[in-house]
Order: structure tokens, then sequence, then C-alpha cells
């Protein structure tokens, strides 16, 4: 396909920037099948499936979406499906070997949670069905221009992506004094690039002053963190794996600091924020694992499949962190559990 060559040969480079995160993630335990996957076509034939999951690193976000894909394919195939999982533990160079076993092992699907495995998987083949999930802008993460909803080839997948429009508005909502923001998230993950730079512009319409506060990886969250909010009112921090592996270190700063976060998803508001608009990621998955199951029966053509989204956002705030910081929630916030 002359368009997986493409993105075979600009994905070389695009990779040198992808995500780094580092956080306690560490390879999923999984044994090898006795023996080699068969073909979809065989496959279907015997009533059993193999699907590969690359997941880049653990942390409650990602973990749910792969829950929420596994619960799903197994309720549409139940007892059909046959899981091998790769935790890449933070560090993309690990999502290549875990994709070429998977593509040695001859399974009929891969599953790359995150940017980083996606980005391996469209690189590494154009023949096996790719669904990401927990991806924020496909078009960002592959490098597709004029972008249409559907990525073609053999790769679908869902979105992240909260309305971030409704983001920044809820940030208005709660701190309407505030005149400067900061936006804190890692270089390295250019779906975060994104964010940061749609959010921006509607922070600037709404008055507020922005500043750019990147990180390259853990090693430099604190200090990073620290200089936000010397310069800040408020944080915001968008959905980003970095941030999301160390979200304590965060917290160690910011809320001694006396300095709230706006998150882009709810795990993050459950370690350092004070609130978020945020997805189900267990939905997430759980879209995605239909999707995986039409594709594995052939009643669906995953070259045809646009990218779905996640079905709700809801508004939750972090009762500890807003308490600590003498922050008033409206009644129509919904808690979730501090760390």
């Amino acid at each position: 396909m002359e368009k997986k060559k493409f993105l075979a040969l600009g994905l070389s480079a695009a990779l040198a920037l992808s995500l780094t995160a580092c956080g306690g993630g560490r390879p999923a335990e999984s044994a090898a099948p006795t023996e080699s996957a068969a073909p979809a076509e065989s496959a279907a034939a015997e009533g059993t499936y193999t699907v590969g999951i690359c997941q880049l690193v653990q942390h409650a976000a990602l973990d749910a979406a792969t829950q929420g894909f596994k619960d799903a394919l197994e309720k549409a195939l139940p007892g059909q499906v046959k899981f091998v999982e790769g935790n890449a533990s933070g560090d993309s160079a690990n999502c290549g070997p875990i994709i070429d076993g998977f593509l040695s092992e001859g399974v009929d699907l891969i599953l790359a949670n995150a940017t980083a495995p996606l980005q391996v998987a469209a690189a590494a083949t154009a023949d096996v069905p790719i669904l990401g999930t927990s991806i924020t802008d496909y078009a960002t993460a592959l490098e597709i221009k004029d972008w249409t909803g559907t990525v073609g080839g053999n790769v679908s997948g869902t979105s992240d992506l909260a309305p971030l429009d409704q983001q920044a508005a809820m940030l208005q909502e709660l701190f309407p004094d505030a005149k400067n923001v900061g936006l804190l998230y890692c270089s390295a993950e250019p779906n975060s690039a994104y964010q940061v730079e749609v959010i921006t512009g509607y922070l600037t319409d709404m008055g507020y002053t922005c500043a750019n506060y990147a990180f390259t990886d853990s090693n430099d969250v604190a200090s990073v963190a620290q200089s936000a909010c010397d310069g800040s009112d408020v944080i915001y921090i968008p959905t980003d794996n970095t941030a999301a592996s160390n979200t304590e270190a965060i917290a160690n700063v910011v809320i001694p600091a006396g300095v709230p976060v706006v998150a882009g998803e709810e795990g993050i508001c459950t370690g350092c924020g004070v609130a978020t608009l945020s997805i189900s990621y267990y939905d997430l998955g759980a879209t995605t694992g239909a999707m995986a199951a039409r594709i594995l029966t052939g009643e669906a053509d995953v070259s045809f499949m646009p990218v779905e989204f996640a079905p709700n956002v809801t508004k939750k705030y972090n009762a500890a962190n807003a308490e600590a910081l003498n922050i008033t929630i409206p009644a129509d916030y919904e808690a979730v559990e501090a760390k």
C-alpha cells in the first residue's frame, strides 16, 4: 500500500520524538502460544483469534482502556479470543520488539494503547489490522494531512480527546479571576503538544495569558512544575502519559505552592488536580473492543472504519485537593477518589 509505505518512512523520524514517559509500569507477563496463530480466515474457521495488546505504560487511564477492550471483545466473542500482552514500561523503544513478537506469532489484530505503540505498529505492518486507543489525534500521531476522520489502510481506532473548548470553559468557570495559565506537558508527546496548542487558542480568546512549561521526561517533571507554579495562577495538564505516570511528583509541587491544576483526564486529576472534564477510558476501550469484534468476524473492514470517540464526558473533581486549596466546586461536579 502506497499510503503505508509513506507512513513507514515518515514515522521513522517521528518516532525519535515519540512518548518517553517513565513510571511504575513493568512489562506484562504473557506466555508465548505453543503454536503460531493462523491467519484471520483460518482463525475464523477454528473459532479462535489471537489479539496482541501493546500498552505504552501502566497508569490508571491506559489500564482502564485495555481492560475495557478485553471485556468488550470477550463479551462479543466469548471464549474465542486469546490475548498476548506487552507493556513498554514507558519507553517507546520497547514497542518495536513487542510488535515484532506479535507479528512473528501471527496475531489476527493488534491493539496499540497510546501513541508510540500505534506509530510503531503502523510502521511495522500494512496487513494486520491495527486499532489504536488512548490516541488524542490520529492526524498528528501518523502525520496525516487533509484529515477526513478515517485513517485508511489497516489502521483505525478510538480517540481520547475530550472537548478542549469545554475544558477551557471549565477552567474559566472555576477560576474566572485568574490571569496567567500555565500549560504543563511532555514535549516528547506530540498529542500533548497538539492539545496545548488548541486549548491555548480558547484560553487566549477568554482573556487569559498562557505560557508553556514543557518537560522532556520524568526526570525534570518536578522542576518544570515548580517553574509553572512560579509563573501561573492555575495550571492546565492535557492527557499526557508522562504526567499521568508522575502525578505524585507534580502534586508534591503544586499543592504546597497553592496552585490548582485542571486536568485533561480523570487519572491526572485524581493524582494532582482539582477538576477535569474527562472521558471514561474503560468505555473508550470497550468501544475499541466492539470495533475489533466486527473486524475479526469480517463484519467490518478496518480500512473504512472512522475513528470513534468516547460516548460521554463528565465533570469531576478531587475533593481532597480542592479542600487543601480552599476551592469551592459547583454542585454539578462528580467527586473522584484522591490517592
